[in-house]
């Protein structure tokens, strides 16, 4: 992966505490900016979406 590969977090602060997305062969890779060349999570587009859909439904329940 090169870096013009992932997208940055529309919701990313100032700082290095950002969420990088990036598509890798029908998968999802997740990594941090604070160490782009360290761990990768990978998953799939679904379970991704299901983990989303969960945070939001989770904050609107307050």
């Amino acid at each position: 992966m090169t870096a013009s590969d992932w997208q940055r977090s529309s919701y990313c602060a100032q700082g290095e505490a950002c969420v990088h997305v990036a598509s890798l062969r029908g998968s999802i890779g997740l990594t941090e900016s604070g160490d782009p060349g360290g761990a990768i999570l990978r998953t799939t587009p679904a379970a991704l979406a299901a983990l989303i859909r969960t945070v939001k439904e989770s904050q609107s329940r307050g």
